[in-house]
C-alpha cells in the first residue's frame, strides 16, 4: 500500500542573506493531519524556513513542495488552501472584529461562516468590539481566525503564543487542537518547550539554519537517556564531568564554569551522591534544582545553550 503523499516536502532549501546563511540545507517532511513543530532559538532560521513554505520567500536553492503544489504556476490555488497565521499580524484598527474576519474571508472562494469562526476563537462577544480596543490574547485568537476563515486544509503557525499570559496561551492550544482533531495538518514554529510538548506529534530542532534532531518529543526526550535533569551552581568551579558522570545514579553531566548538569532516572540517588562530592570538595553549594526531561534539555544537550540564549 502506498503512503499518502507528505503535506510538506523541503529538499536541500537554502537561503542567504547576503553573507548570512539563514537556511543552510533544510531537508524536512510533514505528514498530512499531524502538528510539526519547529524548534529555535532566535535566528535559528525557523521563521525563514516557514515563510519559504508560505511562499512568502523564494529559496536560492532547493525544491518545496506544500500540499502536492509548487509556488508559481499553482500558487493561486494553493493560497487558497492554506491559513496563515503571521509571527506579528496588524489589522485595521477602526474595523470590528466580525468586519475583519469578513473582510478576509470574501478573499476565499470557500470559506466558513464568520459567526462559526467567531465561536471557534471565543470572540463572539466581541462581535462589534474594534479591532484597537482588543486584549493582545484577543487580537491573537483574532489573527488565528483570519487563518481558519477561509477553511484551509493546513495551518501555518510562527510564534502563536509569544508574549500573551498562561490563559490565554491555553485558549490558543485548544484552537489548534480543534482544528487538529478535525483533520488539519498545523505546522508551528515555536521556542516554548511546553507548547510543543503538547500540541505537536514530531519536531525538528533547527540551530544555525540546520536540522539537528526530529522526532517525537517523547523520542527526542528518551534519547537523552535519562528521565530526570538535576542542575547546580556552585561557588568556584564545578567538578570535572567525567568525575560527576561516575557519581551513583547519574546517566551523564556537563559542566560549564560553576553550573553543572546531571541526567539521571534516579535522582534520590545522584543528589545526595552530588552533595556528598561537593562537600568533600570543599565547594559550596549555590543553587539546586531538578525537572523531568524536556526538549529545551535536548536542545541544552545537542549545543550547549538554551533555547532562549539565541
Amino acid at each position: 500500500m502506498s503512503q499518502p503523499q507528505p503535506a510538506v516536502r523541503l529538499s536541500g532549501v537554502v537561503k542567504r542573506y547576503g553573507d548570512v546563511l539563514a537556511v543552510d540545507g533544510i531537508d524536512l517532511e510533514v505528514r498530512r493531519g499531524e502538528c510539526f513543530g519547529l524548534l529555535g532559538p532566535n535566528g535559528a532560521g525557523k521563521t525563514t524556513t516557514v515563510e519559504i513554505l508560505e511562499g512568502i520567500l523564494a529559496p536560492d536553492e532547493g525544491d518545496v513542495e506544500v500540499l502536492g503544489a509548487r509556488w508559481g504556476a499553482e500558487t493561486h490555488r494553493l493560497r487558497a488552501r492554506l491559513g496563515i497565521q503571521l509571527q506579528e499580524s496588524h489589522f485595521p484598527e477602526k474595523l470590528t472584529v466580525e468586519e475583519t474576519l469578513r473582510l478576509f474571508r470574501s478573499f476565499y472562494p470557500h470559506g466558513l461562516p464568520p459567526d462559526e469562526v467567531m465561536a471557534t476563537i471565543g470572540l463572539t462577544d466581541k462581535r462589534r468590539a474594534w479591532v484597537r480596543t482588543l486584549s493582545g490574547g484577543q487580537r491573537q485568537r483574532l489573527s488565528l481566525g483570519v487563518a481558519l476563515v477561509g477553511a484551509p486544509e493546513m495551518l501555518f503557525l510562527d510564534e502563536p503564543t509569544t508574549g500573551l499570559d498562561p490563559q490565554s496561551r491555553r485558549s490558543v492550544w485548544q484552537i489548534v487542537e480543534r482544528f487538529r482533531a478535525g483533520g488539519g495538518t498545523v505546522l508551528l514554529t515555536t521556542h516554548y518547550m511546553e507548547e510543543a510538548q503538547r500540541l505537536c506529534d514530531r519536531v525538528a530542532i533547527v540551530d544555525r539554519g540546520r536540522v539537528i534532531a526530529q522526532g517525537s518529543p517523547r523520542e527526542l526526550i528518551g534519547r537523552l537517556g535519562a528521565a530526570h535533569v538535576v542542575e547546580a551552581v556552585v561557588a568556584g568551579d564545578a567538578p570535572p564531568d567525567a568525575d560527576l558522570a561516575r557519581l551513583p545514579g547519574v546517566a551523564a553531566a556537563e559542566t560549564a564554569a560553576a553550573r553543572l548538569r546531571l541526567t539521571t532516572d534516579e535522582p534520590h540517588r545522584a543528589i545526595p551522591a552530588l552533595l556528598a562530592d561537593l562537600a568533600a570538595r570543599g565547594l559550596e553549594l549555590r543553587e539546586l534544582t531538578t525537572h523531568h526531561a524536556s526538549l529545551e534539555d535536548v536542545f541544552v544537550a545537542l549545543t550547549g545553550r538554551h533555547l532562549r540564549d539565541g
